[in-house]
């Protein structure tokens, strides 16, 4: 009877932390969901996702979205398209997002790609290579539940970037927060947020 009490009482514990731990997550996270990015940056980098094909998933889409109506309003801007193939992807992320982006008018000589990174913290540390050398004003552009750790990174290395965060459509949340939840978890833990 003790014992189911012990484990009943543990249970409450970890299921309040919990709550705790995911409403500070949840609270970092809409801190940056709604950046208002500088007018005429030097230079957007557009972190990628993840391609079905060639096609773009709806959450790719709407960083891409987001990009080319930042690039119409503000034509001196050069766009970095960064993220590299993966698994089931017949075109790299940043190929994905050049083709988007000149289909809706944007000069190909505007876009340079970064197609090598395989996540968050190489997207930033590869396009950072594509930087002008004067590196300027720059803005990071993906979905409103990844910009807290994108511009964290961007700080790790010395780089500080204004946001343009895309909206996440409504279908895509439960599985994005969540992912995005253990990836923060991680950057805690590795102690490099």
């Amino acid at each position: 009877m003790l014992h189911n009490k012990r484990v009943r009482n543990t249970i409450g514990i970890l299921i309040v932390v919990g709550l705790f731990y995911t409403g500070f997550l949840q609270f970092k996270i809409s801190q940056y969901s709604d950046l208002e990015p500088p007018k005429n940056a030097d230079y957007l980098i557009i972190l990628g996702a993840r391609v079905k094909g060639t096609t773009p998933t709806s959450v790719f889409a709407t960083r891409i979205q987001a990009a080319a109506n930042y690039l119409k309003e503000n034509q001196k801007t050069i766009a970095i398209a960064s993220g590299g193939k993966g698994q089931g992807e017949a075109i790299s992320e940043a190929e994905a997002i050049k083709r988007e982006l000149v289909k809706q008018g944007i000069d190909e000589s505007r876009i340079l790609l970064e197609d090598r990174s395989t996540s968050t913290y190489e997207n930033i540390l590869f396009s950072r290579k594509l930087l002008p050398k004067e590196n300027g004003k720059g803005v990071v552009v993906t979905n409103a539940f990844h910009m807290y750790r994108a511009l964290a990174i961007a700080r790790q290395q010395d780089l500080e970037l204004s946001g343009l965060p895309s909206k996440t459509p409504i279908i895509s949340v439960p599985k994005n927060y969540l992912r995005e939840y253990m990836a923060i978890t991680k950057y805690l833990l590795d102690g490099k947020i």
